[in-house]
């Protein structure tokens, strides 16, 4: 019963969230994350579809060549496929920032600022964002290979949707530790509360995971040379996935705050 309460306040939030940033002018904060969403899929985009030359004449060139080509191709997978936990990994300075100055607002509590304290939040967020990605690759192969093992086209399988689910737990646990943190909770104890409440973290995570999963096309965004033939549709085509990509810039926003809504909520954050 308590999952489910919780998972309905970790959906509801979000548009609180976006009723709290509207009344408290935080669009700037969407800048940041836009322009760092933007290069990781160009940057995942430009590998994968880069064109691999393979003029090699001796064995140790062949052996290179196949270093070469699977480190590219890895950087690919991970960038266009795990760019999530990227983003969060990376935006921790300012989503710890965000989740903070969220709680001042809601609840009057404030923090004194030290660089040292600053420091230790990022290090903390990197490594429960590490952590996170860590155990999701892990569970992510175990699903991967029940599923080539038992159907022919393993993401068709049901049992690959097991993958969905625990991503949504972890993309929600790393935004809950930022105010677990300052609720002077440390890692073990972090843990030990989100799997009490995987009812709340699954909410936020689920929000969170389909707006920053939208199939952004990098082609529409860039591709300008069909413009003289047809303008229409590469504009119309630009401003639909210009919006695509400004959801997925805004979803690790509005995650920080629709996580301090929800955990002020559910504990109570006021001192």
């Amino acid at each position: 019963m308590r999952f489910l309460k919780e998972f309905w306040i970790g959906l509801k939030s979000y548009w609180e969230a976006f009723l709290f940033i509207r009344e408290h002018k935080l669009y700037w904060f969407v800048v940041i994350p836009a322009l760092l969403m933007l290069g990781i899929y160009r940057l995942g985009y430009s590998i994968q579809h880069h064109v691999f030359s393979s003029s090699v004449t001796n064995m140790n060139e062949i052996v290179w060549y196949l270093l070469k080509l699977f480190l590219e191709i890895s950087i690919a997978i991970l960038l266009m496929n795990f760019s999530k936990y990227l983003v969060v990994a990376l935006l921790s300075p300012l989503l710890a920032y965000l989740s903070l100055k969220t709680e001042r607002e809601l609840t009057g509590n404030k923090y004194p600022f030290s660089w040292e304290q600053l420091i230790r939040d990022i290090q903390r967020g990197i490594r429960i964002v590490t952590r996170n990605f860590m155990w999701y690759y892990f569970f992510f192969t175990i699903v991967l290979l029940i599923s080539f093992v038992a159907w022919d086209n393993p993401t068709e399988s049901p049992v690959f949707y097991i993958v969905y689910l625990i991503g949504f737990y972890y993309y929600g646990f790393s935004f809950i530790d930022y105010v677990n943190e300052r609720r002077q909770l440390n890692v073990h104890e972090s843990i030990l509360f989100i799997r009490k409440h995987r009812g709340l973290a699954i909410g936020i995570g689920l929000v969170y995971s389909g707006l920053i999963f939208v199939p952004v096309d990098l082609e529409s965004l860039f591709g300008w040379y069909r413009f003289s033939e047809a303008p229409l549709e590469v504009l119309g085509k630009f401003f639909v996935h210009f919006f695509l990509w400004f959801c997925a810039s805004f979803a690790p926003i509005l995650a920080a705050v629709a996580s301090t809504i929800a955990m002020n909520k559910v504990v109570g954050l006021k001192k």
